[in-house]
């Protein structure tokens, strides 16, 4: 690959750069607020929607349903968003994968039945998946330099976690203030006014999307003619079909460990012995209430480990050359870590669990800003969104989000019934596959990686 050269690519201006990267953290930011609002309001949802109990086949059944069907169909359009990328352009696919996911959760705040909020967990998957894949693209083009583009990528996809963290207090005001906000469908539950908060990064989108570039280096290729279309076979082809199938496999268990196990925390922490004591004199619905919070907060300790894990790993990503050795540092502690903190504190012990959680956290949230540092790096401008959507859609999307359904099928085959060790396998094996495939992950190219092959 050719590197750009000063007259095939015009820098942007410093006001141009800081909007292109407060727009992108934005999105970044509401990317992960969407991804974990579902396990914070599975439980009262269902409740209401289906009347299903926690524990029962019915929630069980559910609770799979509403974590795989999304991921599956975010992952089929996160495809085709990301084709679309490279054939129509970076700024045109983000600014409408925004709109779609806002849209999507006003929209889940209103419904009355689970078929409904389904259909529209689908949609915002959508959304979310295509927009990741836009940004990352956008931003990389953008900032040619290598330190610079590292530094941009890896800051503001820091924001993933402090999206994380508005999620959960989110989630606690409403559950604090439900009944002073207007009602919706004949009651005060806090969960839907927890979807409908996502309707927040479509605001400042709106104002600022006329000032918006194009990609520099996307457009004047396109304007010339030389922008080559892009192909799904061609991440097939010799030169790039071990690039595709690595990343493809290891963003799946990066994407596994987060939802096969970080995120059925909502799901354990009421079963701790603590909670249990805690809430067992309490009439049904403060007790609801009262587990939810307490799953709230140990949800913080996850998101404040996740972001000091990204802003971690964008640090380090300046200063270490090899891509497989920055992975390591969060990958081969996490395969003993966030397995352990899943056998053992998760099933009896809160305030052990909130540390545990906090570590697991910083070790599996900071490999999701690793892939988009790396991504971009190893697939060529034309193919560059196609590239990126495969692996981070199919494989970290649909086949690695899966991995919540396997944690829940696996908790109804196991003699207790328990979702924290159902979790801890889940982590395990995926954490033991992905350290396993880091041998052949390949090393992108040092100079020249942002223009075509």
């Amino acid at each position: 690959m050719n590197s750009p050269t000063p007259s095939s690519y015009q820098p942007p201006t410093a006001w141009v750069k800081w909007t292109v990267c407060a727009i992108a953290a934005i999105g970044f930011a509401f990317d992960i607020y969407e991804l974990l609002m579902l396990p914070l309001i599975l439980r009262p949802a269902l409740s209401e929607l289906v009347g299903a109990v926690p524990g029962t086949p019915e929630f069980e059944y559910w609770r799979g349903i509403l974590f795989f069907v999304p991921a599956m169909v975010g992952g089929v359009f996160g495809l085709l968003g990301g084709y679309l990328t490279d054939l129509w352009g970076r700024r045109r696919v983000l600014v409408f994968s925004i709109l779609l996911y806002a849209f999507s959760a006003m929209a889940s705040g209103f419904v009355t039945s689970v078929e409904w909020l389904l259909f529209f967990r689908c949609t915002t998957f959508i959304g979310v998946c295509v927009e990741f894949v836009a940004a990352v693209a956008w931003l990389a083009e953008l900032f040619p330099d290598p330190k610079q583009r590292d530094a941009v990528l890896g800051y503001t996809q820091a924001f993933s976690s402090i999206g994380g963290l508005l999620i959960t207090g989110a989630n606690y005001l409403s559950l604090q203030y439900a009944e002073s906000f207007p009602e919706i469908a004949g009651g005060h539950e806090a969960w839907r006014y927890t979807v409908i908060s996502g309707v927040i990064p479509a605001i400042p989108l709106i104002l600022i999307r006329p000032f918006l570039p194009e990609s520099p280096m996307w457009a004047q290729k396109k304007a010339q003619g030389t922008l080559q279309r892009p192909s799904i076979a061609e991440l097939f082809a010799p030169k790039l079909r071990r690039t595709t199938v690595i990343t493809t496999l290891m963003f799946a268990c990066s994407y596994g460990a987060a939802f096969g196990a970080l995120q059925q925390m909502p799901s354990i922490v009421p079963n701790l012995p603590e909670v249990k004591a805690a809430t067992a004199d309490m009439p049904v619905p403060q007790r609801k209430q009262t587990e939810q919070k307490i799953a709230a907060e140990v949800n913080g300790y996850q998101e404040m480990g996740g972001l000091i894990g990204r802003f971690l790993l964008a640090s380090l990503a300046l200063v270490i050359v090899s891509r497989r050795w920055l992975l390591r540092i969060f990958q081969w502690p996490g395969l003993i870590v966030v397995p352990l903190v899943f056998f053992y504190p998760a099933r009896d012990n809160l305030e052990l669990l909130k540390w545990g959680i906090f570590l697991a956290g910083l070790l599996t949230v900071a490999q999701f800003s690793f892939w988009g540092n790396y991504l971009p790096r190893v697939f060529p401008l034309h193919l560059r969104g196609t590239g990126e959507s495969f692996a981070a859609n199919i494989g970290g999307r649909m086949v690695g989000t899966s991995f919540a359904a396997v944690t829940a099928y696996l908790t109804t085959l196991l003699p207790s019934g328990s979702t924290a060790v159902a979790a801890a396998m889940v982590a395990l094996f995926v954490y033991a596959v992905g350290s396993i495939l880091s041998f052949w992950l390949p090393e992108p190219p040092v100079e020249g990686d942002l223009d075509e092959a």
